[in-house]
């Protein structure tokens, strides 16, 4: 799964270029975003051309909920079974979009029944990158949530050694076809979500800090000596 994540941590400017965004990104930086917090999110609506990060609450709410709560346990989806189960086959065929990160956190468990320990892993270079994910429009009695869900995937090899699932990264050749809201063809789209390639990427083992949601703040990026 992919739990906490990091965001605009970067340049501002390198992520303008690879989004093709109208604006520069304004959001302050997330170095520990949790579920149920708001992220930044990038995705078109059938006839709108303008591009910009939009907060969508992390936790995708289906439609058809008669209770908000359900979005703490959709903070992911897997790849595997998008097109058929009922709380994503709909935004997978229609409400796709894009959530920019520096990088993820996982949880390794230890040999022994010890803690488990975090890890910062992340695309070489300190790079913002991308993870596929969906999005929804919730409306209850007196309140409208747009929420969104980050695709899961078989870990590469560097990320096996460190959880069994890891978020689906896209690379840039292909966020058009993921964002295009005219297309439904999900036999183009599934061979997308697939393991981002392990030699491009980097991990390193980081502070407890990480595991507070309050703890927003560039120490738990920092490498830790084990």
């Amino acid at each position: 799964m992919c739990g906490r994540f990091v965001q605009l941590t970067a340049a501002p400017e390198s992520l303008y270029k690879a989004l093709k965004l109208q604006e520069t990104p304004q959001a302050a930086p997330r170095y520990n975003l949790c579920p149920t917090q708001t992220a930044s999110v990038l995705r078109l609506r059938k006839g709108e051309d303008t591009r910009k990060l939009e907060p969508l609450r992390w936790g995708l709410i289906p439609r058809w909920a008669k209770d908000k709560k359900i979005g703490a346990r959709m903070i992911n989806a897997r790849a595997e079974t998008l097109a058929s189960k009922p709380s994503f086959k709909a935004a997978f065929r229609r409400r796709r979009c894009l959530i920019p990160a520096d990088g993820f956190y996982e949880w390794k468990k230890p040999a022994d029944k010890g803690p488990k320990q975090p890890y910062l892993i992340r695309v070489r270079g300190d790079v913002p990158f991308v993870f596929a994910g969906l999005w929804e429009t919730w409306r209850g009695e007196d309140e409208l949530i747009e929420s969104f869900t980050i695709i899961t995937t078989q870990p590469n090899p560097l990320c096996a050694t460190i959880h069994n699932r890891m978020p689906v990264i896209l690379s840039p050749e292909n966020y058009e076809l993921w964002l295009d809201p005219e297309l439904d063809e999900l036999e183009a789209l599934i061979p997308l979500l697939q393991p981002f390639p392990a030699e491009l990427m980097e991990a390193w083992p980081v502070s407890t800090l990480v595991n507070k949601a309050a703890n927003n703040k560039p120490a738990c990026l920092e490498r830790l000596i084990l």
